[in-house]
């Protein structure tokens, strides 16, 4: 785990057009939670997937935030929240073209979600992707692992299958080390 407090708090990812910053990190709640605002420009949001191992709170600060959860749509307000479960196929997005929405996600537990969050969003600063945020097959089989995220469109055992043994050649490479050190142990915007 990184040493949490020589990492900048906020993090930007040009991409899905949003910024995020830590209010809580694992290592300040023994793996209990990890706390994040996220500031999501108009129109901005991710893809639709799911993660195996914790669950999602979201609840909406200002604006309002879009939550697909499965085939519900929720538009929620200031003070509402939408709790995403394990193994739930789901998105957010601002479904507003001219206003920001600011809310927080609790990830439960913890988990490697904050190392996940630094990776991809480095990546995505420093160009590392395409442009819909998705990086080399090496450094997306690492993410997928630590995060424990995967898409809908792929069937589950397929996707997990594929990440172990595309993620055991990577660290086989040294890759999982490059991304350890360059964007886990050092200060990087």
């Amino acid at each position: 785990m990184p040493v949490v407090s020589s990492l900048p708090r906020t993090l930007v990812n040009p991409l899905i057009k949003d910024k995020v910053t830590f209010l809580k990190t694992a290592a300040e709640t023994n793996g209990a939670y990890t706390l994040v605002e996220v500031e999501l420009a108009p129109g901005g949001g991710n893809n639709l997937h799911y993660h195996v191992d914790y669950i999602e709170v979201f609840e909406v600060v200002e604006g309002t935030l879009g939550v697909q959860c499965g085939k519900e749509n929720f538009h929620l307000q200031p003070g509402e929240t939408a709790t995403v479960p394990r193994k739930a196929v789901h998105r957010f997005y601002n479904p507003s073209q001219q206003e920001r929405v600011i809310f927080h996600v609790t990830i439960k537990p913890a988990r490697q979600f904050e190392e996940l969050l630094r990776i991809g969003y480095g990546l995505a600063t420093d160009g590392k992707t395409n442009q819909k945020g998705v990086p080399n097959i090496w450094y997306l089989a690492l993410m997928f692992e630590k995060g424990e995220t995967y898409f809908p469109s792929i069937p589950f055992w397929l996707q997990r299958g594929l990440v172990k043994v595309f993620a055991k050649i990577a660290r086989f490479l040294g890759m999982d080390q490059h991304l350890h050190k360059y964007y886990l142990e050092r200060s990087h915007n």
